[in-house]
Parts: C-alpha cells; sequence; structure tokens
C-alpha cells in the first residue's frame, strides 16, 4: 500500500486528499479529501483574480492538510510520498502548494512528486475507473485547456488536437457573463440552455468541416455577444444554442481525432466541462458509433481537485519518479512537449 498527500492550488480551488493506491474502488482509493471554492471572492469580478487566488490558498492550505490528515486518521509521518501540483496554472497559486509539498516533504524526510496538473486530470478517469487500460483517447475540456490527447501510457502523450484560441470553460464562462449569469458560468449556461431551443439563434460552429483538428471558440463567443446586443432573442435561447454550437465544434474535433489515432481502449473525457450532462450525452453516441465505451470520471472529479494530484502521484511514485526540492513552478507545462507549433496566439499547451 502506498498512502499519497496531494495537494493542488494552480487556479481558484485549494485542495489536499489522501490516496490509497491499492484501493480497489473509489471510495477506497480517496481516504480523505477537501476542497476549498474561491467562488464568492471572485463572483464581484466575474471570473478569477490571480492574486486573490494566491493569497486566499495561503491562508487556507496549511490547515486543510492538517484536517484532512485528520480525517484520514494519519500523521504527516504515515505518507508515503508527497504529489503537488507544480504546473501550469496561476504561478502564484502554484507557487503556494508546492512550496508548501517541498516544506512537508523536507520536514517529513518523504519524497516530493511533482504533478502537471493536466497530468492530474488526464488520469482521473484512472482513478475512478480502475480497469481503464491505456491507451485511450482523451477530451480534455476545462477553463484552461481543450485538447484531445492520446494517453499510451504514465507522461506518454500525444496531443492530437489544442484550441487557437479560447479554452471551451472560458468560452462558456464569459457566455455566462454576456448573459448576466454571474460566476462560475459554466453550469450557469448549462441549467439556462435547458429552458431554451438549440436552434433559435443562428452561431457559427468555427473550424466544423475544414478537416482542421484543432479548437477555435473565440468567434463563437463574439456571436453570442452579437446575439445579446441585437435583443432580438430570449437568454435561454441564446445559452442553449450557445451550447449546442460548442458542442457540434467538440464532436467534430473528437471524430477527427478518433480517426487519426491508433487502436485504443475507450474513449474519455475529464476536465470541469467534462461535468456538463449534455457534452457526455454527445460523446456516449460518438463514442457507440465508434465501437468504444466512454469514461468520465464522476463530477466531482472533474473539477480541480487534489485526489487527481494524489493518483498521478501514486502511478508516478509506483514507476520510482520523485523530484529535487529544487523543482521549479511552471505557469506553462504541455503534456506532449514534442507536439508541432500550432498557429494563434491564444494557443495553451
Amino acid at each position: 500500500m502506498a498512502l499519497i498527500l496531494g495537494i493542488e492550488s494552480s487556479c481558484d480551488e485549494t485542495a489536499a486528499a489522501v490516496i490509497d493506491s491499492n484501493g480497489e474502488t473509489l471510495a477506497a482509493r480517496i481516504v480523505a479529501q477537501r476542497i476549498a471554492s474561491q467562488d464568492e471572492m471572485h463572483r464581484p469580478y466575474g471570473g478569477v483574480v490571480p492574486e486573490i487566488a494566491a493569497r486566499a490558498h495561503v491562508e487556507v492550505l496549511g490547515p486543510m492538510i492538517e484536517q484532512v490528515l485528520a480525517d484520514a486518521g494519519l500523521a504527516l509521518d504515515d505518507i508515503d510520498a508527497i504529489a503537488a501540483t507544480a504546473g501550469p496554472g496561476l504561478i502564484g497559486g502554484v507557487m503556494v502548494g508546492l512550496v508548501t509539498g517541498k516544506a512537508l516533504a523536507m520536514a517529513a524526510d518523504k519524497p516530493l512528486i511533482a504533478i502537471n496538473h493536466l497530468e492530474g486530470h488526464a488520469l482521473s478517469p484512472r482513478l475512478a475507473e480502475p480497469a481503464l487500460a491505456y491507451p485511450y483517447l482523451l477530451l480534455l475540456v476545462s477553463g484552461g485547456h481543450c485538447q484531445i490527447l492520446e494517453v499510451r501510457g504514465l507522461g506518454d502523450y500525444r496531443r492530437l488536437a489544442t484550441t487557437i484560441d479560447d479554452a471551451l470553460g472560458e468560452a462558456f464562462d464569459k457566455t455566462a457573463k454576456i448573459l448576466g449569469l454571474g460566476y462560475p458560468g459554466g453550469p450557469a449556461v448549462e441549467r439556462l440552455a435547458r429552458e431554451g431551443d438549440p436552434k433559435a439563434v443562428p452561431l457559427p460552429r468555427p473550424l466544423v468541416g475544414s478537416g482542421e483538428p484543432h479548437f477555435s471558440f473565440a468567434g463563437l463567443k463574439s456571436a453570442v455577444m452579437r446575439a445579446k446586443q441585437a435583443g432580438t432573442h430570449r437568454d435561454a435561447d441564446i445559452a442553449a444554442s450557445f451550447q449546442q454550437a460548442a458542442l457540434d465544434c467538440v464532436i467534430d474535433r473528437t471524430r477527427i481525432a478518433l480517426g487519426a489515432c491508433g487502436p485504443v481502449t475507450a474513449l474519455v473525457v475529464a476536465g470541469g466541462v467534462a461535468a456538463n450532462a449534455a457534452l457526455r450525452g454527445a460523446l456516449e453516441e460518438l463514442a457507440s458509433s465508434a465501437g468504444l465505451p466512454l469514461v468520465a470520471p464522476p463530477p466531482k472529479l472533474c473539477t480541480d481537485n487534489a485526489a487527481m494530484i494524489g493518483w498521478a502521484g501514486a502511478e508516478r511514485f509506483a514507476m520510482g519518479y520523485s523530484e529535487a526540492l529544487d523543482v521549479a513552478a511552471r505557469p506553462r507545462w504541455p503534456l506532449d512537449a514534442n507536439a508541432a507549433p500550432v498557429r494563434g496566439a491564444g494557443v495553451k499547451g
């Protein structure tokens, strides 16, 4: 058995968890976990303010780790390794979590494992589904990232598509802001979309039918703004039409990726937007048509959390990985460092 303390602070959730790598079920693998949301702090600004996020991590993280260890009935000496997010993300927040992990590792003489936040998302389906085997095709959709990757093994990722401007979660959040729905925007848009007609507002599907594998959501976001300013459509219809247009783009890109990758065991979706029920339904149909299962973590593991960081640490610990205490925090850290450059100033990862 390996017990891993996971620490996550890359954006606006402060999280800590203890993972048992030998647990046979999800409930047994997550020994204890806590998450502190910063939604109320950032809501007046309609988005995450990096300085506010970093200060909140500083205030919350230390006591939270003590609470998680107490919840697990463990002392720090009982932990086998400490896994902390080292990037990508808001650099102030990343540094808070990573420095905390370094201090604990030094104090307890435990190995430190620096985790790529995106790898945490990429491996989170294996935390939830122990039978999920490599390789699988991953759609990673969050507020900061929108990528499709062939996950061939631990640390072995082939990027097939990325966004050339905005991420899908960012487009949801900006649509929510345009419609006055508040923050966080993704769930609010999804709720309002259930009341609207997805065909009511003619919105573009950027790059659909072009054969290009990458994503673009900036034009769709601008079209939502124009639709709102026109004043001729109900907000619910704009939300529903936006969500449908976004899903059409995602399904088109994922279909292309399925044709470009090698044999895979499953189609997997992870990241914050993976909690969207409409997206899961559309991907379920696509996966079925390709003769593959769709694997999606439970919604609580889609948003940023420390359980996924602890699990990624557990997989790396099992392979003998650890880092020196001078490992640096990284604001950007692509999973596939060898991926070809993509046009667009807003490319992320």
